[in-house]
C-alpha cells in the first residue's frame, strides 16, 4: 500500500538532493572541522557554504546564523538568553497557541520567578497587537511570538509586532519552523533579533536548525564548551546535517512563490471536498492569513485518533495536532485557546502538504475519508443522527475539558 504522507508539518521526507549532497560527510569527508590537519580542517568551507545558503533564505548575514540541533533548542536559547543576558528584567510575553517547545520553557521560567504573559487569540487563532502593547513595561526581557501556528497555519503580524517591539527596545524572538521555508522571511525588512529554524520542516533531516542572532543582540550561550559557531553554541559541528540544511535552503528559495500556489490549490481542493462530503465538518484557523500547505479540519461528535487509525489502515498519513503533543490526552492547546467546542476539538485532524504531495493522492484522500467520517458517526454516542436537516444540534457542553 503506498503511503500518502500529509503530515508534513510534523516532519518532511529528505529531498534527494539534500541527501546526495549530505552523504559525502556520512562516509569519505568524515573529519572534524575544527582539526588542524586538513582533512578535517578543509571542511569549514562546507560549513561558510551551508552558513551562507541559510542566510541567502532569511535575507541575512551569514555571521548571524548559529547552527543548532533544531527549533527546540533555538527557542529555548533566545529565552534562556534573554533573561540571562538582561539580568535587571523578569517578565516574558508570549501566546497561548505556541509551540510547547516555547509554551513550556516560558512556563518554567515563571516558576523560577519570572513574570510570564500569555496573550489570548480570537476564534480564528488571530492576536491582538493592542494587547500586545498593553502588556509591554520597562520589566519585559523578551517577547517571543511564532511566526505561523504549527497546528492551524495561521500566520501572526510579524511585521508590525517586530516593529512594536523595537520601538519599545524589547528583544523579540520568533519561533519560525513553520514559517522557513514556506513564506518569504526577509530579515533585513523584519527587525526580528532572534529567530529559529529546524531542518527537518524543509526536507532536510532531523537533528540539525540555526538560530539566528541579529548583530548587536547579546547572547548567553545555552550550549557552552568549545570554540564552536563563534562561541555562541559549543560542540562538534553536524557537519552532514549542516551541509543538508544548506542546500535545502538553497533549494526552498529557488521557486518559493510558484511552488506554494501550486500546494494552496491541492489544500484547497481537500478542503472544499472534506468540508462538502463530510456534514458538521469545520475549518479551524483564519481562511484568509495561514500556510499555503495546512488545513485544520474538525468533524464533530467522533475522536480524531479513531478518524486517523482508520485512515492510517488506508495509508493515509495526518495528525491530531503538534506531534510534539501526540502521545497527551489532552486536547490541542490551540483549539481549546481558539474557543473550539467541545464536540468538535477532540475530533480535529490537521492535514498539511509539501512540494512532494501529488493530486492523486488529494483524490484518494477526498475518496476514502468521508466514508470513515461516516462509519464513526454511526458509531458515536454524541452524533445527532436522527437529526432532521437544518434542525439545531444538542451539544454536550456539560462534559468539561
Amino acid at each position: 500500500m503506498k503511503t500518502i504522507y500529509l503530515d508534513n508539518n510534523a516532519t518532511t521526507a529528505v529531498d534527494p538532493a539534500v541527501l546526495d549532497a549530505m552523504m559525502p560527510f556520512l562516509t569519505t569527508d568524515y573529519g572534524n572541522a575544527s582539526s588542524m590537519h586538513a582533512f578535517g580542517g578543509r571542511l569549514r568551507h562546507n560549513i561558510d557554504q551551508a552558513r551562507e545558503q541559510v542566510a541567502a533564505l532569511l535575507h541575512c548575514c551569514p555571521e548571524e546564523i548559529v547552527f543548532t540541533s533544531g527549533g527546540t533548542e533555538g527557542d529555548i536559547t533566545a529565552i534562556n538568553s534573554a533573561l540571562l543576558a538582561q539580568p535587571e528584567k523578569h517578565h516574558i510575553i508570549t501566546s497561548r497557541v505556541e509551540h510547547p517547545a516555547v509554551r513550556t520553557t516560558c512556563r518554567m521560567m515563571q516558576k523560577r520567578g519570572n513574570r510570564l504573559t500569555e496573550l489570548p487569540v480570537d476564534e480564528l487563532g488571530r492576536l491582538n497587537l493592542h494587547q500586545l502593547e498593553a502588556a509591554l513595561t520597562d520589566d519585559t526581557a523578551l517577547v517571543t511570538i511564532m511566526w505561523a501556528n504549527n497546528e492551524t497555519g495561521v500566520v501572526f503580524p510579524i511585521q508590525d509586532i517586530a516593529e512594536l517591539c523595537r520601538a519599545k527596545g524589547v528583544q523579540f524572538h520568533s519561533d519560525s519552523v513553520q514559517a522557513v521555508g514556506k513564506l518569504p522571511v526577509n530579515l533585513r525588512k523584519t527587525p526580528i533579533d532572534l529567530l529559529s529554524m529546524s531542518g527537518h520542516k524543509l526536507h532536510a533531516p532531523k537533528g540539525i536548525g540555526a538560530l539566528y542572532i541579529r548583530k548587536g543582540t547579546p547572547l548567553a550561550p545555552l550550549m557552552t564548551g568549545g570554540h564552536q559557531e563563534f562561541g555562541k553554541r559549543a560542540g562538534t559541528e553536524n557537519i552532514a546535517g549542516i551541509v543538508a540544511l544548506g542546500k535545502a535552503c538553497e533549494l526552498a528559495q529557488k521557486d518559493l512563490s510558484g511552488e506554494n500556489e501550486r500546494i494552496r490549490r491541492l489544500r484547497d481542493r481537500l478542503e472544499r471536498t472534506l468540508l462538502r462530503d463530510c456534514p458538521d465538518a469545520r475549518l479551524n484557523g483564519d481562511p484568509d492569513n495561514r500556510l499555503p500547505n495546512t488545513a485544520n479540519i474538525s468533524f464533530e461528535f467522533i475522536e480524531g485518533e479513531a478518524i486517523l487509525l482508520l485512515m492510517d489502515e488506508k495509508g493515509i498519513c495526518a495528525s491530531s495536532g503538534s506531534a510534539c503533543t501526540s502521545g497527551s490526552l489532552e486536547p490541542s492547546h490551540v483549539l481549546r485557546a481558539m474557543g473550539v467546542p467541545f464536540t468538535a476539538v477532540h475530533g480535529s485532524i490537521r492535514f498539511s502538504l509539501s512540494r512532494f504531495t501529488a493530486d492523486e493522492e488529494i483524490d484518494t484522500v477526498c475518496r476514502e475519508l468521508p466514508p470513515i467520517i461516516k462509519r464513526l458517526r454511526q458509531l458515536s454516542p454524541f452524533s445527532p443522527k436522527d437529526r432532521a436537516p437544518g434542525a439545531p444540534v444538542e451539544r454536550p457542553e456539560q462534559i468539561r475539558l
